[in-house]
């Protein structure tokens, strides 16, 4: 099976933007009483044994399980029957939830990630149909459950052979979109290493340096707009809580948040495909990206998005059948790639690699996408005799769409 999401902007009426507005209210309540439900379960069990808070305790019997998807799914549908807002909620909708929420407590178990918060009101942002009838494009309109057709626009066409899975309805700052799952019945083989390889090195004085000497300046959307980002945000903060003044100026603050993320996602996109144009192995460095996010240069690291990179980078790999793998980044700006021999520590500010073994001399980051390059070429078991110079013309630059500090945003 292979799967792809196709992403569309919705053309909804007043009445069915109401419909999802309330819809987004009633799953976020579902979510945070499930919530509630599971921390007053992990609360009832942290007081003592042999003593008791001064306030109050948690009490629930000791033989209660811990709420899970099925007990509260099977919860959901009696409060169903007492509370008749959720009976106007696609019942698929609101179980969607309750898994999102599990998985949630799924990602904090195996992957380190943080207790599941509350979420406030405008938090809920997406909720999710599972299954669609038969028939559910109708030329520009989508069939949805419970809702009807809803018109939206087509800017790619949607393949014949493909089987519509899911749906999710997306609120953003510019409107409503719908992202289908389609699913295709085949077996996607397996992309093997061979032909020419590229290393990469990301950073911030150069966003990308490859191995055969290029390097691509880094956009720094956020960097940009960070000016007129503080003055939306300080006309936000002299307005009255809840007044209609206010949520007009946190509007702009979105619309200006999305353009940013935008700009960030449309160079990420455009510097993947020329590299896929390039090469037919890329290699690229398995970095510490939470650890970089809590360092002293931790706005710049997040405005640059390497992580969102790497991900865009490999996914246009394996649809390009370019074949894509991290190698270890430790130390990648200490070691020669010609002699391989350690260089020791460079201060940030040394932007030249100079071996004081065999001379070799070039700048810092090609030097370390070299490196990258040939543990990646080790990697898939492959003699390291010459690097590699590649197949095409990749361009200097990549077009992007930023404005300047004095061009004021289109949306606003």
């Amino acid at each position: 099976m292979f799967n792809l999401i196709y992403e569309f902007k919705l053309k909804p009426t007043s009445a069915q933007i109401a419909i999802f507005g309330e819809w987004l209210e009633q799953c976020r309540r579902v979510y945070n009483y499930a919530l509630c439900e599971r921390k007053d379960w992990v609360n009832s069990r942290k007081c003592q044994i042999n003593a008791c808070s001064i306030k109050s305790e948690y009490i629930i019997p000791a033989n209660q399980p811990l709420p899970t998807y099925n007990s509260q799914a099977v919860a959901l549908t009696q409060a169903k029957k007492k509370i008749p807002a959720l009976k106007r909620v696609h019942s698929q909708v609101l179980q969607q939830t309750l898994k999102r929420l599990q998985l949630a407590f799924e990602g904090m178990w195996k992957n380190g990630r943080g207790f599941p918060r509350y979420k406030k009101t405008g938090q809920m942002r997406s909720f999710v149909f599972p299954q669609l009838g038969v028939n559910s494009i109708q030329g520009n309109q989508v069939k949805l459950p419970s809702i009807g057709l809803v018109r939206f626009i087509i800017s790619r066409p949607i393949p014949d052979d493909a089987v519509i899975k899911q749906a999710r309805i997306v609120r953003r700052a510019s409107g409503w979109y719908v992202q289908l799952t389609l699913q295709w019945k085949i077996d996607i083989p397996e992309i093997s290493p061979s032909g020419t390889s590229l290393g990469i090195d990301v950073g911030l004085m150069h966003f990308a340096a490859t191995s055969n000497g290029k390097t691509f300046p880094n956009p720094r959307p956020f960097k940009r707009l960070e000016s007129k980002l503080k003055s939306l945000q300080k006309k936000v903060s002299s307005k009255r809580f809840g007044s209609n003044n206010r949520k007009k100026a946190q509007a702009k603050v979105s619309r200006l948040h999305e353009r940013i993320a935008n700009t960030r996602k449309n160079y990420h996109w455009e510097l993947a495909h020329n590299l896929c144009d390039w090469v037919d192995m890329i290699f690229a460095e398995n970095l510490n990206l939470k650890g970089l996010a809590r360092g002293m240069l931790a706005k710049s690291c997040l405005d640059a998005g390497w992580g969102q990179f790497l991900d865009i980078l490999s996914q246009c790999c394996f649809k390009r059948g370019v074949y894509f793998q991290k190698v270890d980044a430790k130390g990648t700006s200490q070691t020669c790639p010609k002699c391989l021999k350690e260089t020791g520590k460079k201060k940030l500010s040394k932007r030249v690699h100079k071996c004081q073994h065999c001379g070799y001399t070039c700048d810092r980051d090609v030097a370390a996408a070299q490196v990258v390059e040939i543990r990646g070429l080790e990697a898939v078991g492959h003699t390291v005799v010459k690097l590699s110079e590649g197949k095409g013309n990749i361009p200097e630059d990549v077009k992007l769409c930023l404005p300047t500090k004095k061009e004021s945003p289109a949306l606003l």
